[in-house]
C-alpha cells in the first residue's frame, strides 16, 4: 500500500497503528485536544523547573540540557518498547539507520541548539520576559514555512500575527529585566525551534516515511546529545558534577527530564494534527499561560497592559481561526494549510 492511500474506513479492529496514524486532521479531534492539554501542562512543569534549578541551586545550563535529552532518550525507548508489545506493526516498515540519520541531521542540530539558547536565556532574564520574546514565533513559523515547505497564507492570516505578537509583548509589559545575552538567546530559541518544528512536520507527514511522535522524540534526542557531549565536555567536569549533585537536585532533574520529554513528544503528537502555523500560534497561546502563571509564582504586580495584552492575544487567536477558515472557503490556502484534510496514513508495505 503506497504512503498516499489512506485506510479503508470500515474496518472491525480499531489498531494501535490507526490510533496514531490515521486520524483526521485539526484540532476538533478529542486526541489533539488531549495531547494539547498534557503539552501545556507539561511546558509549565518543564519551565518552571528549569528556572526553578538554574537559579536555586545554580545548576549548570549544560549538564540541565544533557540530562533533558538523556531521559528523553530512555523515555522514548521504553515508549517504543511499549507500543510494539501492543502492535508489532508500528514500527514494522522503520528505515535503515543511515536513512533515519539522514533524517534526523538537522533537526537534531536544531534540538541540541533549542535546548542550549533556551536554558542560557532562562539563566539571565525572568521566565515572563523569555516567553514575551518567544511570542513573536508565529512571525518566523509563517516567513520559514513558506520558504521551506511553500505553505501560503493570506492577509488576514498574516495581520493576525501581529496582535498575537503585541498581545504578549503587553502581558509582560511590566517586566523590567534586561539582558543582551539572555535576549539574543531567546532569540536563537525561537529561530531555531521554528527550523526544528517545520522540518519536524515534513517527517511526520514524509512520503518516503512518517515518524510516529515518540520515533521523532527518540532518534532526534538522540542525535541532539551526540551534538551536544563534546560541548559538555568542554564546559563541565562531568564526574566532578556527579559527584557534587544532591538527591534533591538529582531528584529535580529525574522530574524535569521527564516532564521535558512528555512536552517535546505532546508537541509533536499534536504537529501531526495542525499546520505549523496553527502549531505556532498554540504555542503562542501556550507562552501567554505561562507568562501568567509566572506572575502568579513570582508574585509579580500586574497591569493594566497585562489584562489588555492577554485580551489582544485573544483576539489575535480569533482573527486567525476566521482567516484560515475564510482561505479554505475561497480557495487561497493549498493543502498543506488544510486543517480538515486527513495527513497521517498508513505506510507503505
Amino acid at each position: 500500500m503506497s504512503l498516499n492511500e489512506v485506510v479503508p474506513e470500515k474496518t472491525n479492529v480499531l489498531s494501535t497503528e490507526r490510533l496514531f496514524r490515521d486520524v483526521p486532521q485539526g484540532l476538533q479531534n478529542y486526541m489533539a485536544i488531549v495531547y494539547l492539554i498534557i503539552w501545556y501542562i507539561s511546558s509549565g512543569a518543564t519551565l518552571f523547573s528549569n528556572k526553578y534549578i538554574l537559579s536555586s541551586f545554580h545548576g549548570d545550563v549544560f549538564s540541565l540540557g544533557m540530562n533533558q535529552l538523556l531521559l528523553s532518550i530512555l523515555s522514548s525507548f521504553i515508549q517504543m518498547q511499549i507500543m510494539n508489545k501492543i502492535s508489532t506493526q508500528i514500527h514494522k516498515n522503520s528505515p535503515n539507520i543511515k536513512n533515519i540519520f539522514q533524517d534526523m541531521l538537522y533537526i537534531g542540530a536544531f534540538r541540541c541548539i533549542t535546548v542550549i539558547l533556551g536554558l542560557l536565556a532562562l539563566k539571565y532574564i525572568v521566565v515572563s520576559f523569555v516567553a514575551t520574546i518567544k511570542a513573536s514565533s508565529p512571525l518566523f513559523t509563517v516567513i520559514i514555512s513558506r520558504i521551506i515547505t511553500g505553505e501560503k497564507t493570506g492577509y488576514w492570516t498574516n495581520f493576525s500575527m501581529i496582535p498575537i505578537t503585541i498581545g504578549l509583548a503587553l502581558c509582560s509589559s511590566f517586566e523590567s529585566s534586561f539582558n543582551i545575552l539572555g535576549f539574543l538567546c531567546a532569540l536563537g530559541t525561537i529561530f531555531f525551534e521554528c527550523l526544528q518544528n517545520v522540518y519536524s512536520k515534513l517527517l511526520i507527514s514524509g512520503e518516503r516515511y512518517r515518524y510516529t511522535a515518540v520515533e521523532l522524540q527518540f532518534w532526534a534526542s538522540l542525535v541532539a546529545s551526540v551534538f551536544q557531549l563534546p560541548i559538555l565536555c568542554y564546559n563541565v567536569d562531568i564526574l566532578s558534577a556527579i559527584s557534587s549533585t544532591s538527591s534533591i537536585l538529582f531528584l529535580l532533574y529525574i522530574f524535569n527530564g521527564v516532564a521535558y520529554h512528555i512536552q517535546s513528544f505532546a508537541a509533536y503528537a499534536v504537529m501531526a494534527y495542525i499546520s505549523p502555523i496553527t502549531h505556532s500560534v498554540a504555542n503562542t497561546v501556550k507562552r501567554a499561560l505561562l507568562i501568567w502563571l509566572s506572575v502568579l509564582i513570582f508574585k509579580n504586580q500586574v497591569t493594566f497592559l497585562s489584562g489588555l495584552g492577554t485580551l489582544t492575544v485573544i483576539f489575535g487567536v480569533i482573527l486567525y481561526n476566521e482567516a484560515r477558515d475564510i482561505e479554505k472557503k475561497i480557495g487561497i490556502s493549498n493543502n498543506s494549510v488544510n486543517d480538515t484534510s486527513p495527513i497521517v496514513t498508513r505506510r507503505g508495505v
